[in-house]
């Protein structure tokens, strides 16, 4: 988790590639290697653009020594592992995931008939008496 929170810190304040401007970058996720010699990091973008996630996973991939050099000053290891970045599209599948459920249930609510208001009361329902 520290790896994770020290790696979102470095990308967010170190990196000065131009790839990564104009889009959100979020470090979803590390994961170390038991034997600490390597380290994948999950990556996710929103916003740039369509080619925006692959500019961006460039742009990291470009700066990854710049990247190991500020991770192993920032945190005590006993080896400073290869990092390895991925592209995390869970977000992205979330947010469409939603667009797609709030599209059906309105299309749902606007297929349902609307309850007159000159409808006879049920006589059968209980009036609380």
């Amino acid at each position: 988790m520290e790896v994770q929170r020290e790696m979102s810190e470095i990308i967010r304040t170190q990196v000065k590639d131009p790839r990564l401007k104009g889009a959100m970058v979020t470090v979803t996720g590390a994961e170390v290697s038991p034997d600490l010699k390597y380290c994948k990091v999950y990556i996710s973008v929103l916003g740039g653009g369509p080619d925006s996630r692959k500019e961006v996973i460039e742009g990291l991939k470009s700066a990854v020594g710049f990247i190991r050099r500020e991770l192993a000053a920032r945190v005590n290891l006993r080896n400073t592992p290869e990092i390895t970045f991925v592209a995390d599209t869970s977000i992205e599948y979330g947010v469409n995931m939603t667009h797609l459920i709030n599209e059906v249930t309105k299309d749902l609510k606007d297929d349902e008939p609307e309850e007159s208001a000159g409808q006879p009361e049920d006589p059968l329902a209980d009036d609380g008496e």
